[in-house]
């Protein structure tokens, strides 16, 4: 039961709680103009600061965290079972993540000379203590937590906590949710929790699968088919590699080898070059032969006859002469050709020879460098197949995780439809508590909104959650589904609080009763505080003046249930906190 909400700043106006109904009032100041409001009196803030001492992770948009508050330190006293004497815990905005509470203390023992003081303790052991000693949760509770049942027990406006009355904001997950209010309900929470675990690995397949369909991360996994053609062919190049080493010697001379063969090779392509130039002259030179002949000297008789011109015999003599002269010049003309000729023909018959033996002795050194290599050359192979062994590995990871991806919508189904029957068979078990859950909602429901209105929890073992739906005629409208809040929240306190699974208190802000009939407000207003006190439970509540007096006029006498402080509308200093920022 929570008792007292205080702060470090004298300007803070503590709340103080009582056992039964609580009612926290804002109220319209006397004078108060059409331009002053009740907005932002601190109403909310009551239900933040409430989360914040209970262990509320601390955003930078968070009340506490604000500049003006963040080193304001906010205490609050409650009621801690098995304990005589209230709790005390302070936590401070510029500090969030540890509080100062003298629960610690308490471990001492039960004798006349323990006492217990003020210390500091880390917000993850504070929280895990209210999840042990206030909702009685086992050490493995994997998917529910102490901090989403609070968010039930007292719904904050600001995560949207009234748009829905299983989920308490609306990122989360209806199997999380289902889960921790199956938890206060009596129901097998493990079960309900099963489903979480199924939807985070289906989130986890579609996002693989969705990554899939882009080019650059498909070619990191890939598909199954593609995958085992790929292996086939990296297997092959593994086995190839493996018999080329295995067959690979060792040349000592590898490099000279190597050198000796790029000689030969330049020398063979060399030789091709010099018999063309030799052919080439070869038939110019057998050209010169054909040409070269005796000049013909007949004629000049013959054209000096005709002149009347009678040589002398002495200039036949020296005509004679200079025949027989160029009769020489031709026959050593075509003995020069003739050498020539032989010459380029021997270098042509050599370079022939040449290229074969040449040939030869390439085709010799190629083979052994085919048959062999140097010692790097083996130490690469072995390289390039460790290479290739690790591509083969990669692939085969790859393989295995296409293959996880593939089978994994499968599984998901099967385990999906296995949880389903286990959980439909334990609702069957649990006949007792689904039945004074339902009863209990209907109970509450009717009340509100009449015996002949059509009221029902209905629990489904679903395919994807647990399903949990609160139901009440025409509840399309705003303010019925705000009721049906309203009655969820009450069933859901009071069956943790009867069967020891959750603490004695419900909080609701008054953005709850916006839009809702004034009727059911009144009526809901007389609900709480019968249950409260039949069940020995706290509410608390905090209203707007003007409701609360539709209520009043309603037949509902408010006044046994308002608190201190009545927070007001004065601008300056009539808030929770004394100021304004």
């Amino acid at each position: 039961m929570l008792r007292r909400l205080t702060a470090n700043d004298p300007r803070f106006r503590a709340v103080d709680f009582r056992p039964g109904m609580n009612l926290l009032v804002a109220e319209a100041t006397p004078g108060s103009t059409h331009t002053d409001s009740r907005n932002g009196t601190g109403k909310s803030s009551v239900v933040e600061l409430l989360h914040f001492l209970l262990g509320a992770a601390v955003k930078k948009t968070s009340l506490p965290a604000r500049p003006a508050l963040r080193t304001t330190a906010f205490s609050l006293l409650l009621d801690w079972p098995g304990l005589d004497e209230p709790v005390q815990v302070s936590r401070c905005g510029a500090k969030p993540n540890l509080v100062r509470t003298d629960l610690a203390g308490a471990e001492s023992g039960e004798n006349l000379f323990s006492f217990r003081h003020m210390a500091e303790m880390p917000l993850a052991e504070w929280s895990a203590r209210i999840e042990k000693e206030l909702f009685r949760l086992p050490a493995d509770h994997a998917g529910i937590s102490g901090r989403a049942m609070l968010a039930l027990l007292m719904r904050r406006v600001g995560s949207h906590a009234f748009n829905d009355p299983v989920r308490t904001f609306p990122q989360q997950a209806p199997s999380e949710a289902a889960a921790n209010l199956a938890y206060l309900l009596g129901l097998d929470w493990r079960l309900a929790g099963g489903y979480r675990a199924i939807a985070v690995q289906e989130a986890t397949r579609k996002q693989l699968k969705a990554a899939l369909n882009d080019p650059a991360w498909g070619q990191v996994v890939g598909s199954t088919a593609d995958l085992r053609a790929k292996i086939i062919v990296a297997e092959g190049d593994v086995e190839n590699l493996k018999a080329e080493i295995a067959s690979f010697r060792v040349v000592p001379a590898y490099e000279d080898l190597k050198r000796r063969a790029d000689e030969l090779d330049q020398k063979v392509r060399a030789l091709p070059e010099d018999d063309v130039i030799d052919r080439r002259n070869l038939a110019d030179l057998r050209r010169a032969v054909a040409e070269a002949n005796d000049p013909d000297t007949a004629y000049l008789d013959a054209a000096y006859r005709e002149l009347g011109v009678v040589l002398p015999g002495q200039v036949h003599r020296t005509f004679d002469d200079v025949r027989g002269f160029h009769a020489s010049v031709v026959r050593n003309r075509r003995r020069y050709l003739a050498d020539e000729i032989a010459e380029t023909e021997q270098r042509l018959a050599e370079r022939a020879r040449e290229r074969e033996r040449l040939g030869e002795e390439l085709t010799a050194t190629l083979k052994s460098l085919r048959e062999g290599g140097a010692l790097d050359g083996l130490t690469g192979l072995q390289q390039v197949l460790a290479q290739k062994q690790a591509a083969l590995e990669a692939l085969r990871k790859q393989h295995e995780t296409a293959q996880v991806l593939e089978s994994t919508g499968r599984e998901i189904a099967v385990r999906r439809a296995e949880l389903q029957e286990e959980l439909a068979l334990d609702l069957e078990e649990r006949g007792e508590q689904t039945r004074e859950a339902t009863w209990m909602f209907s109970r509450f429901a009717r009340r509100l909104y009449g015996q002949d209105r059509e009221a029902y929890l209905r629990i489904n073992a679903g395919t994807h959650s647990l399903e949990i739906t609160a139901h009440v005629d025409s509840r399309d409208s705003t303010g019925i589904n705000k009721m049906v809040i309203f009655c969820l929240d009450l069933t859901a306190a009071v069956l943790a609080h009867r069967h020891g699974r959750g603490p004695d208190f419900l909080v609701h802000d008054s953005h709850l009763f916006d839009g809702v009939d004034d009727r059911q407000v009144t009526e809901a207003l007389r609900l709480a505080a019968e249950v409260a006190e039949q069940e020995g439970l706290q509410y608390i509540s905090t209203f707007n003046s003007d409701k609360l007096q539709r209520a009043r006029d309603g037949g509902f006498d408010p006044a046994p249930y308002m608190i201190e402080p009545k927070l007001n509308d004065e601008y300056e200093d009539g808030g929770l906190f004394g100021f304004r920022f």
